[in-house]
C-alpha cells in the first residue's frame, strides 16, 4: 500500500472552488477575457477579481490589461507555474481516488467479497 496523501499536498491556492472553476477553465483553452471566465462560471466582478488576484500572487496566473478600442480588456492565462501546478493537483487527486479503490478493494477481500 502507497503512503497516505497528507492534507498539505493538496494545494491550497487551486483547491478552493471557484479557484478550481477558474483553473480548469484556463486549462483548456489559451487566454479568456475577465468578461468570459465570469459570465461562464457565474461569478460576480468582486468574487473573479479577488480569485484571480490570489491566483496571480501565487504566480499561477498572468493578467493583462490592455484597450479594444476605447473599451477595457483584462485577459487571463495560467502560467507555466500555474499549468503545473494543475496536473500536480489532479495527479494527487487520481492518488487519493486510487488509494480508495485500493483500501476498498482490500476490505471486501477479507470480507471474502468479489472485487468488481
Amino acid at each position: 500500500m502507497s503512503k497516505p496523501i497528507m492534507p498539505e499536498e493538496i494545494d491550497p491556492v487551486i483547491h478552493e472552488r471557484v479557484r478550481l472553476a477558474i483553473v480548469s477553465t484556463l486549462a483548456v483553452v489559451p487566454e479568456m477575457s475577465f468578461n468570459e471566465l465570469k459570465q461562464g462560471l457565474s461569478l460576480t466582478d468582486g468574487n473573479l477579481s479577488a480569485h484571480s488576484r490570489t491566483l496571480e500572487e501565487a504566480g499561477y496566473l498572468d493578467v493583462e490589461k490592455t484597450f479594444r478600442g476605447r473599451r477595457p480588456l483584462t485577459t487571463m492565462r495560467l502560467t507555466q507555474k500555474g499549468r503545473r501546478a494543475f496536473r500536480q493537483y489532479l495527479a494527487t487527486l487520481r492518488r487519493i481516488v486510487e488509494q480508495g479503490q485500493g483500501s476498498r478493494n482490500q476490505a471486501m477481500q477479507i470480507d471474502g467479497r468479489r472485487t468488481p
